[in-house]
């Protein structure tokens, strides 16, 4: 199998969609897949051993709730032509759409994989592998949080390869700048706005809607952010409610006393607001936000 087809296998895995919702199931558990391709482990993973991995990597990276749909992935992949599944064929011979329950996979030990040509492909060139996982990251998680997706796969050295080109859809390169004067190079979330000369530095043009689920490269779709609070956003530290614009921070972060508190000190305040009307954050973006990315539940009101 050439490099190319082995790449045009990957880039064709149909993701399951229902309007804007995130869905990460499939994309999480091809990295996961990626990072065992080596001499020692098995071409196959059993279910019972594949299960406590992706769950973790739902609960940290996926919406609310996906954790509890952890199995179908694992079944239903194998309509992409490049998993394989083994197992009895009582399990195995059941239509693709009857997705067995966690119980099934587990009593019966259900493992799956890399077909064998997509396996002895990337196998034979470690690199693919890390072409194929940065093209996935790219396409389904923001710049902000790939570094730590790849990280808890187990592929970390990706994050230092070259970035695929996605001939798709290109990014508006005047996104930051226009967003960046919105809010007059200053965090909206701690007001940094520190400079070098004309350079801001470690300010960013957040996107509230990420530009992987086709959100839009325009001013009410941004926030300008420093490095820290874009960060947390897009892992759902916290969200910003419509209309009142008030920041409301996750019960899930939590860090030692000085650092929780430098954090958590914003829950309950109002944003840093732009300077226009007309730039302030869409209340659908913000809502696809709170509903796709923000990790519930939230803090008490204070």
């Amino acid at each position: 199998m050439t490099r190319d087809e082995v790449i045009s296998a990957f880039n064709a895995i149909r993701v399951w969609q229902n309007g804007d919702r995130r869905a990460v199931h499939k994309p999480l558990l091809v990295l996961l897949a990626l990072s065992r391709v080596n001499e020692v482990t098995a071409q196959t993973m059993d279910w019972n051993d594949a299960e406590p991995l992706l769950k973790v990597l739902l609960e940290e990276f996926g919406p609310d709730g996906s954790s509890n749909t952890r199995h179908y992935p694992f079944w239903h992949l194998q309509t992409d032509g490049f998993w394989k599944l083994d197992g009895p064929p009582e399990i195995l011979n059941r239509p693709a759409g009857a997705t067995p329950t966690l119980t099934e996979l587990r009593q019966n030990h259900v493992r799956g994989g890399f077909t064998m040509p997509i396996y002895n492909a990337l196998k034979a060139e470690p690199e693919l592998i890390n072409n194929v996982a940065q093209r996935i990251v790219n396409a389904h998680f923001p710049e902000s949080i790939r570094g730590d997706v790849l990280d808890a796969v187990g592929l970390a050295q990706v994050e230092s390869m070259g970035t695929p080109r996605d001939p798709q859809r290109r990014r508006d390169p005047a996104f930051r700048a226009m967003v960046l004067l919105a809010y007059q190079y200053r965090c909206a979330v701690c007001g940094h706005d520190l400079r070098m000369g004309q350079q801001s530095i470690g300010l960013e043009a957040a996107h509230i809607k990420w530009f992987q689920a086709n959100g839009p490269d325009e001013v009410p779709n941004g926030i300008a952010m420093c490095s820290l609070h874009h960060k947390v956003f897009d892992l759902g530290a916290f969200k910003i409610l419509p209309e009142t614009y008030q920041m409301v921070f996750s019960q899930h972060l939590n860090g030692g006393e000085a650092a929780s508190h430098r954090m958590l000190a914003y829950h309950g305040s109002g944003m840093i607001l732009p300077q226009a009307k007309e730039y302030l954050p869409h209340p659908v973006n913000l809502d696809w936000h709170a509903r796709q990315v923000f990790k519930s539940p939230e803090r008490s009101s204070v």
